[in-house]
């Protein structure tokens, strides 16, 4: 086990070092703007060239669904390998912008360097340790949780199930250039997850907020950004709340194509997820 920041250029060259393969999962996932860019961008152009320093043969890159560009394609369009990416990043939130770039690096050097590149775009990951709620289902405001998601389906992937997948990936021969979506095969619906946390964690206030509600809440907000000149930021856009709740499916048919099966079921998932946020609830209260 190596220790080491890939903000350090000289660590990058050690942890590569007689390697032969890179899985690389970092990103920047919060904080200011230029911290995520720099956790995401910058620290991976440094492991970037370090793994040409030392000639590693093979990349894992770990991406996200975050790069497509869901806000124009139509709702209920099916998101694969073949869905266009994000052509305007800036119009999205930080971390689906800094992952875009984050990718496009790592095929700028596997196109200048010839290394074998492999990406995986998971889509929501989500198991004990992790957050209780995806953007994807709804929003907290005021101490009320505003549900947006309504039956849309949710692309979740259990963290184990996840990271086997992307062992599947690095140990298939032959799939040099390859992108696979990264999503489990149960379906989940916004609604049936909120009712299940509910039912197994706490009760907690809601608010049903239909899509249309919001593309007309974030029309307004977007107006009044413009006239306050910016002083009032634009949190919420119709290309944002699109992005979000526009209400997509989600295949993750190339993954099974390489002999991949979801070792935990989608139920049993859920079960040991919401168990571990009804004990760390219990744990506060103590």
């Amino acid at each position: 086990i190596v220790v080491g920041n890939l903000k350090s250029k000289e660590d990058c060259l050690r942890m590569t070092a007689g390697v032969d393969l890179v899985i690389h999962a970092a990103a920047g996932v919060s904080g200011a703007p230029a911290d995520m860019f720099l956790d995401s961008v910058v620290a991976s152009r440094n492991l970037l060239d370090a793994i040409v320093a030392n000639h590693v043969q093979r990349v894992v890159m770990i991406s996200s669904f975050g790069v497509y560009g869901v806000s124009e394609q139509p709702r209920g369009s099916v998101v694969d390998e073949a869905t266009p990416l994000e052509r305007h990043p800036q119009d999205r939130d930080v971390y689906s912008h800094t992952k875009l770039r984050q990718e496009e690096l790592f095929w700028n050097y596997k196109r200048r360097y010839q290394f074998e590149l492999i990406v995986l775009r998971p889509g929501v990951i989500y198991g004990p340790g992790g957050g209780e709620f995806s953007g994807r289902v709804g929003l907290n405001v005021f101490g009320i949780f505003a549900h947006v998601g309504g039956k849309n389906l949710l692309p979740l992937t259990y963290v184990e199930n996840c990271a086997d997948a992307i062992v599947a990936a690095a140990l298939t021969a032959g799939n040099d250039g390859e992108i696979y979506n990264v999503v489990d095969d149960g379906t989940v619906r916004s609604r049936d997850y909120l009712r299940q946390y509910q039912r197994e964690v706490r009760k907690m206030r809601t608010a049903r907020v239909p899509y249309w509600t919001m593309q007309w809440l974030s029309r307004r907000v977007s107006r009044y950004a413009e006239r306050s000149k910016g002083q009032l930021p634009a949190i919420f856009t119709p290309y944002k709340a699109k992005a979000l709740w526009g209400g997509n499916k989600f295949s993750n048919a190339k993954l099974h194509s390489i002999g991949w099966f979801q070792p935990v079921p989608t139920q049993e998932a859920l079960r040991r997820t919401f168990e571990s946020f009804r004990e760390k609830a219990s744990a506060a209260k103590a």
